[in-house]
């Protein structure tokens, strides 16, 4: 499990505080508020993905260019998952996870970013199981992968709060696609440069 709910205690290095606050508030989120663009901008300076991030945060989602960075992020994720060493019980939890980024890939060509962060939030948790192993369901999680590097520890403490976006009010559609898509891509480019 990571880090879910929010951990009201947990120790977030202060430099990034008030960007992760801002992102993920930490009494939750007010009925209909989603995260703002600025907000996500900011949490990718955080992160030191800005750069990626910029770039196709603005392109359509059926443009080869984002089409050629999912293709990254995938191939990227394939090599973690086949360079994690598991005991061989876990092998199948492997096979598993590469089996479910193709249709995660699929839902954000089609802009499905509501179905994606569910499916985003799954895979993380996965993911940290095979890098991580047990340690990745006790509840010191986020804070032990502080320790390992802070900027590491604050993309497992965003992995561990982005399902919390999960039904979001339909108010506002368009916002809505645009603020899951930018805290979404947050995600994506870390784990494609990491």
């Amino acid at each position: 499990m990571l880090c879910c709910p929010p951990c009201k205690n947990l120790t977030i290095p202060d430099e990034y505080r008030e960007v992760a606050d801002a992102l993920f508030p930490p009494d939750g989120f007010l009925p209909g508020q989603v995260p703002d663009l600025k907000t996500a901008a900011d949490f990718a300076e955080a992160l030191g993905i800005s750069v990626d991030y910029h770039r196709l945060l603005v392109l359509e989602k059926n443009n080869e260019g984002l089409k050629t960075y999912l293709d990254h992020f995938q191939n990227n994720l394939d090599l973690l998952i086949q360079k994690t060493w598991v005991e061989k019980a876990d092998e199948t939890r492997k096979e598993k996870l590469q089996d479910d980024i193709p249709p995660f890939i699929t839902l954000i060509e089609h802009g499905n970013f509501q179905q994606a962060i569910e499916e985003f939030g799954a895979i993380l948790v996965e993911l940290a199981y095979l890098f991580f192993g047990t340690q990745s369901t006790k509840d010191d999680f986020t804070e032990y992968t502080f320790r390992i590097d802070a900027q590491m520890g604050l993309f497992w403490w965003y992995g561990g709060r982005i399902t919390l976006l999960k039904g979001l009010s339909e108010k506002n559609e368009s916002k809505n696609a645009q603020s899951l898509w930018a805290v979404l891509l947050l995600g994506l480019c870390y784990l494609t440069n990491f």
